[in-house]
């Protein structure tokens, strides 16, 4: 009964749709690549000709953030600066290496070493104190232009407060000119139409981190404990995590530069080789004359058995 009750649902996914249904590219169908976007991002004007357009891409995996300038080319793209969130315990922070303060320091970094590959670190120095006020690089008279990128998100969502503006904002304060708006950024206030750059500021330094370990602290001490055992363990407090940042600012716009991993050859692997070893002129002479005399021994002995 209940068969016959039932309304009437159109079948769209059916045999014609399927036949003229067009796979989407690979990198969109992964997550990876939004097209559209991207088709602006790397189309560069006609009177510039082979100049690259740069773009600073980031993006945010569970456990690492990556900020990298490249341009496009037809065999792909060429990355020219890279950095990771997981070179930030060089600088000093040891833990919570996704959150809106490791953003901001992976995005300046990226801006300093960029800079200084270029040589442009001594004439473009960014923002030295970081007060969460929005800041736009000037190119000064008579010396090389502020390097200009654009942001490439991917398909992450561009709500207010997101991290990846917070990649952007240590970019920009690192000293790199990236046309944007302050509307995306923490503190900004939308039906105030206003930015408040000090509870950007308090982000930056990851005091929000500070006042949850204090709330979870207060109401529950065995939850705090479980939480953020990492940072007991490594013995850091609220009141050293706005420090340990700004520590962190100073020690990246100091030393920006990569350093590579050192690979040690494990001692444990030993080569093994299976090639026949070649023989020597010595050793292929001394194996003819013992062939020759079994030779003749062979052929002398067949001789004694005829005669017998």
């Amino acid at each position: 009964l209940d068969y016959f009750r039932m309304g009437f649902v159109k079948v769209i996914k059916n045999k014609a749709y399927f036949k003229r249904y067009q796979v989407k590219f690979r990198r969109r169908r992964q997550g990876k690549t939004d097209y559209h976007a991207r088709r602006y991002l790397v189309v560069q004007d006609k009177n510039k000709y082979n100049t690259p357009k740069y773009r600073l891409i980031v993006r945010i995996t569970n456990k690492d953030i990556v900020a990298q300038i490249a341009y496009a080319k037809i065999g792909g793209d060429v990355v020219v600066t890279a950095a990771y969130s997981h070179e930030l315990p060089r600088y000093g922070i040891k833990l919570g290496l996704t959150n809106y303060a490791a953003a901001y320091c992976t995005g300046l970094l990226l801006a300093r070493r960029h800079l200084k590959k270029l040589k442009l670190d001594g004439i473009y120095s960014g923002v030295n104190d970081v007060t969460g006020e929005d800041y736009n690089v000037e190119s000064e008279e008579g010396k090389p232009g502020a390097f200009r990128c654009f942001l490439d998100v991917g398909l992450a969502r561009t709500t207010t407060g997101a991290r990846i503006f917070g990649i952007m904002k240590g970019a920009l304060d690192g000293g790199l000119d990236i046309p944007h708006s302050d509307r995306r950024f923490p503190g900004y206030d939308a039906s105030e139409k206003k930015y408040d750059p000090e509870v950007h500021k308090e982000r930056i330094y990851g005091q929000h981190v500070a006042n949850y370990m204090k709330e979870l602290k207060e109401e529950n001490e065995e939850a705090y404990e479980r939480q953020f055992s990492a940072y007991i363990k490594e013995g850091i407090t609220p009141e050293q995590i706005p420090e340990m940042y700004k520590n962190a600012h100073a020690a990246i716009r100091a030393n920006p530069q990569h350093v590579p991993k050192a690979k040690e050859p494990s001692a444990k692997i030993k080569k093994r080789r299976w090639n026949k070893r070649k023989l020597t002129a010595k050793q292929r002479k001394a194996k003819i004359k013992q062939r020759k005399i079994a030779f003749q021994q062979q052929a002398k002995a067949a001789k004694q058995s005829m005669e017998e």
